[in-house]
């Protein structure tokens, strides 16, 4: 027993996060927050703080995290999580799901769930024009997307977007979300990645994306 529950987050414990964002610059911002209250598998964590400025990041439902916690010595525990829910106490606490200890690494795996996966995805720009593109990638957070250079995609740009996902039970569903464009690369191909990240979506929307993510990552363990 004794070296394992060394390593679990207890209360007041001080997490350091990092969320995941298409955005490189946004997911490498190193967030603080304070263990308040561990429920089963459940850590409710406060608010987390941006290091430098002081400010509160907002988190949202499947948010991925990276996180570590500072055991004996200033060793760096670093474990995967995502947000799971949120509870209103004295203050407003974020619920994120608690690691298995087993998963607790010293060192940093920066594995969030983010899966090459291809796609149907539909989607509209501002000026109403409509096209279908596949995606690359997608995850809890934003997706990338490749598509014609002719539609000219800059940083900044929202969009409206339906994704078709295709769950292993057969079922097809749709999510529609608001991605605002982080990046555009050019590819050899001639054509182009698109990196956006969601502005707007709503958790039922989220959760499907998460569950397709889920079932994705479980198919690539297998082989």
């Amino acid at each position: 027993m004794g070296g394992k529950t060394e390593l679990e987050p207890k209360v007041n414990t001080l997490l350091y996060l990092q969320v995941a964002s298409p955005d490189e610059e946004e997911a490498g911002k190193v967030y603080k927050s304070r263990i308040a209250d561990i429920e089963d598998d459940i850590l409710y964590i406060e608010v987390p703080l941006e290091e430098n400025t002081g400010r509160l990041k907002r988190l949202f439902l499947g948010d991925e995290l990276s996180a570590y916690f500072l055991t004996e010595g200033g060793i760096k525990n670093y474990f995967n999580s995502h947000v799971i829910g949120f509870r209103d106490d004295v203050v407003k606490l974020v619920a994120i799901r608690k690691p298995d200890p087993d998963s607790i690494r010293k060192i940093q795996r920066r594995s969030f769930l983010r899966v090459p996966a291809v796609l149907e995805l539909a989607v509209k720009l501002a000026n109403q024009i409509r096209f279908l593109a596949y995606t690359d990638d997608i995850g809890g957070g934003g997706i990338s997307f490749i598509t014609d250079p002719r539609w000219a995609l800059k940083p900044g740009d929202v969009m409206e977007c339906w994704l078709l996902i295709p769950f292993k039970n057969g079922t097809i569903e749709h999510a529609f979300f608001k991605p605002e464009v982080v990046r555009v690369k050019k590819l050899e191909s001639g054509r182009q990645q698109i990196m956006a990240k969601f502005i707007e979506i709503s958790d039922s929307e989220r959760q499907k994306i998460i569950r397709y993510c889920f079932e994705r990552q479980l198919e690539f363990r297998k082989r």
